[in-house]
């Protein structure tokens, strides 16, 4: 059967280059590969690391929920009814992580933090932003994208992906430009990284999700963890951390003489994931989130979730 498999991938990649279809580089050089999930983790001495993620097998797709930008009086504005795209991060399997594995690929002009492990720098990016990678390579469609969806908070947007792509893109195994070929050009892992990022905030449209089950951003009803976290986990497949920001439930009027000493104002959502050969290809096992689950308030009625600010939203011209 192995045999006949090893057969059946020669055949397809063959077929593939002759035609040049459907199949990017990268996926072509690993059709032969076995397919390996993610976690636990791929010894790197054994499998090609191009085609495996073997470095952050544990994926996080991440979302805000902003109530305003801070830069609405330069156009720039959060998605009406829809939560902004924070990142895609690579845990490593155990829940723990690293950043800025690649200095050499440093576009985030406020590294945070400004260290890779506590002692080594990461220097400020002085360079043009890293928007302006997408645009020389003509992706207006994908740029127009991101300055709907991914969205910064007191920062310009393009700042924002600079430091995404710098401090998590550069830690996957599978965006190494050694892994694009003899054919790579520059800042094609770039491009490569956000188109993939936006696969799986497509996946997970938390707006619409709590939507279904009535929870709605209001300045005057609280919600409840269980039922925000319960939803999102019944639609993904497994439970999402559920992050909260704001007072601690028991500095508040409401939550006076509690010990519940979470915070009350919904923030964020970080959907956990596997992934079979490389995370381009989105083949995801939902999985739990690791350590804590959650940062906010556990009583009834103690999450708020509020409205934008007004003006802070426009509706969005291109389909999430």
């Amino acid at each position: 059967m192995k045999g006949q498999n090893v057969q059946a991938a020669a055949l397809l990649l063959s077929t593939a280059s002759a035609l040049n279809i459907g199949f990017t580089k990268p996926q072509l050089q690993c059709l032969k590969e076995p397919s390996l999930l993610s976690c636990p983790s791929q010894d790197p001495s054994k499998v090609n690391s191009c085609c495996t993620e073997t470095f952050g097998g544990l994926i996080l797709s991440t979302q805000f929920w902003s109530t305003y930008t801070g830069l609405e009086s330069e156009g720039q504005f959060q998605p009406k009814d829809t939560w902004s795209l924070h990142g895609l991060w690579p845990d490593f399997c155990n829940g723990s992580y690293t950043q800025y594995c690649d200095l050499s690929r440093q576009y985030d002009p406020e590294p945070s933090p400004n260290t890779t492990d506590g002692v080594t720098p990461v220097p400020a990016y002085k360079g043009p932003n890293i928007g302006t990678f997408v645009q020389k390579l003509l992706r207006f469609d994908l740029l127009a994208y991101m300055n709907t969806y991914w969205i910064a908070q007191n920062q310009a947007n393009p700042d924002f992906w600079g430091h995404e792509f710098s401090k998590h893109a550069t830690c996957y195994s599978t965006f190494d430009p050694k892994c694009y070929g003899p054919n790579y050009y520059e800042h094609e892992e770039v491009i490569d990284f956000f188109e993939t990022t936006i696969k799986y905030y497509k996946r997970v449209p938390t707006f619409k999700w709590l939507k279904e089950v009535g929870i709605v951003p209001s300045n005057s009803t609280g919600y409840t963890l269980g039922d925000i976290q319960g939803q999102l986990a019944k639609k993904h497949g497994a439970v999402p951390y559920v992050g909260c920001s704001g007072p601690r439930f028991n500095t508040t009027e409401a939550g006076k003489g509690s010990l519940d000493n979470g915070r009350t104002v919904l923030s964020e959502v970080w959907y956990y994931d596997y992934v079979t050969g490389r995370p381009q290809e989105g083949r995801t096992t939902p999985v739990d989130a690791t350590g804590s689950q959650s940062s906010c308030a556990k009583a009834a009625g103690a999450v708020h979730y509020y409205e934008r600010t007004k003006g802070s939203e426009r509706k969005p011209l291109i389909p999430y």
